[in-house]
Parts: C-alpha cells; structure tokens; sequence
C-alpha cells in the first residue's frame, strides 16, 4: 500500500468533501479505514491519520503565506 498516495488521497477527499470532512473530523479512523478499505489495526491507522492532519495544517499555512505575501506585492 503506498501511504503517501492514501494520505494525498485523503487529503483531497477532505478538502472536497463536507460529509466526509465532518466525518474525518468526528471519527478519524472509520474515515480513514472508509477510504483505505481494510480494517488495519488503530496504531497504524493513526500514523496515516497523523499525515494527514500534518499536510492539511502544512497547507493552511502554506496558504497564508501566500496571502500574507499579496499584502506586500505593489
């Protein structure tokens, strides 16, 4: 399984999808296992739960660098 390409995967499916943002964020792990399609054991679902919430906050800070960056450009 390649879990940089599920937590992408995820990732984008939180970002387009209300229900299942909601549903990441009420219950990580039965979302995560929804789109991995097994049943893994907590530990390891966690670590993909980890990547994920780490690259959703990478990008929100990403994009307010930008937008902080836009202030300054004349």
């Amino acid at each position: 399984m390649d879990i940089k390409g599920k937590i992408e995967e995820i990732v984008k499916k939180v970002k387009s999808d209300k229900g299942f943002a909601a549903k990441f964020k009420k219950d990580p792990i039965k979302a995560v296992e929804s789109v991995l399609g097994v049943d893994l054991p907590d530990d390891q679902v966690k670590s993909v739960i980890d990547g994920v919430k780490a690259k959703l906050s990478l990008d929100k800070a990403d994009g307010a660098l930008k937008g902080i960056k836009g202030l300054f450009k004349k």
